[in-house]
């Protein structure tokens, strides 16, 4: 009988543990996990085998393994573990570690790992920002009703900004789900002669779990997490589509030569829009910030990545909605600073993405689109 030798990576165990997988070492192998897991497959399921791969160092396995990505971290095996191992945690911690590792340049992905790099991510748009309130006003505050387009120019600072951002965010992305894939069919799974065509599993996991959120509601052991993810996403689809109207609305309205200028009146439909969206954003972090907070830190744990990502959102809603009150109760020395705040902060959200916890949205989703196309779907489907 041929043996096999397992050569682990003592290093990869290491990051894998500082990354909010140090449980990993607790587990024994008893496959209640596997058992319990409401979107585990029943061939080959997960996590049982990711724990022992990841115990044993086995690098190679675990980042070509598109079983975390089916994973939805609802935590339903962590409460049940009789050893307190949080394989939710483990599989979590191996997303993270893949943030880092699928998207380019590498850098922004080690800033991201360790709370000793924030500065410098804080300090990128803080600079930029500064230049430019130092450019338009001498970092004084404008006199007159507030117009935050008086320190901060939509059309020469904020658009160009943002959409050069957006555009580094979208090669990053791309470039990173081509590794992704690859990593997929190193690991042996290629879609076959009937498999449905990529574009059409993606809608479908769109239609049937990105809008609904149908997985996480298939978790019961946590209904909080279901809740305020739902209010979350639909609450940034809403901020989405008023970003969206009121760019084209300015940018259009060049062509044809009648512009949507703001800010709008509170009754407008898109002000409107824009603020039922803001409450939902209010709402989800309130529950989810308070689901970690009364978490069982001995059946899991809430890595750095958790918090920064809840940091930076909290921080956008905050200073967005106080951007509105403080401007409509004309209070300039705190509304322009808040401001500069608010666009530090959405830059930090959007420039930062392909790294952030956030990426999930997007390696999730196209992971489970490609499960679809290899047949690997989670129970249920």
């Amino acid at each position: 009988m041929a043996r096999l030798k397992i050569d682990p990576d003592v290093q990869f165990i290491k990051e894998l543990q500082a990354a909010g997988g140090e449980s990993l070492k607790k587990c024994y192998q008893c496959a209640t996990c596997s058992v319990v897991c409401p979107l585990s497959p029943e061939e080959n399921p997960f996590p049982r085998k990711e724990m022992i791969w990841a115990q044993w160092g086995l690098k190679d396995k675990l980042v070509n393994d598109i079983d975390i990505w089916l994973c939805h971290n609802c935590g339903e095996c962590s409460d049940l573990c009789p050893r307190g191992a949080s394989p939710g945690d483990v599989l979590a911690a191996l997303r993270n570690m893949a943030y880092r590792s699928l998207a380019k340049p590498a850098i922004i992905g080690k800033w991201m790992s360790s709370s000793r790099y924030l500065p410098i991510l804080f300090a990128i748009p803080a600079i930029i920002y500064f230049i430019i309130w130092g450019f338009t006003t001498g970092l004084s505050i404008p006199d007159g009703p507030i117009e935050y387009g008086k320190v901060f120019p939509g059309d020469y600072t904020i658009d160009p900004i943002f959409g050069l951002a957006a555009l580094f965010v979208l090669f990053t992305f791309a470039t990173a789900i081509g590794n992704l894939f690859r990593s997929f069919k190193e690991s042996g799974l290629t879609p076959g002669e009937d498999a449905p065509g990529f574009w059409k599993a993606l809608i479908d996991v769109i239609k049937e779990e990105i809008i609904t959120h149908k997985k996480f509601q298939d978790c019961v052991s946590n209904a909080e997490r279901y809740k305020g993810h739902l209010y979350i996403f639909y609450g940034f689809v809403a901020l989405g589509i008023v970003t969206s109207i009121v760019a084209v609305g300015h940018w259009g309205g060049l062509l044809i030569g009648h512009q949507l200028h703001t800010p709008l009146s509170l009754w407008n439909p898109i002000k409107i829009l824009a603020n039922i969206g803001a409450i939902a954003l209010l709402v989800g972090l309130t529950l989810i910030t308070r689901m970690r907070l009364n978490a069982d830190p001995s059946k899991t744990t809430t890595s750095y990545y958790d918090w920064y990502l809840l940091g930076v959102i909290w921080a956008i809603a905050i200073t967005g909605t106080l951007s509105e009150l403080l401007r409509l109760a004309n209070v300039p020395g705190l509304a322009y600073p808040v401001y500069y705040l608010h666009l530090i902060s959405v830059f930090m959200m959007i420039a930062y993405l392909p790294w952030s916890k956030l990426a999930h949205l997007v390696y999730r989703t196209v992971a489970l689109a490609y499960a679809r196309q290899v047949g690997r779907k989670g129970s249920g489907e």
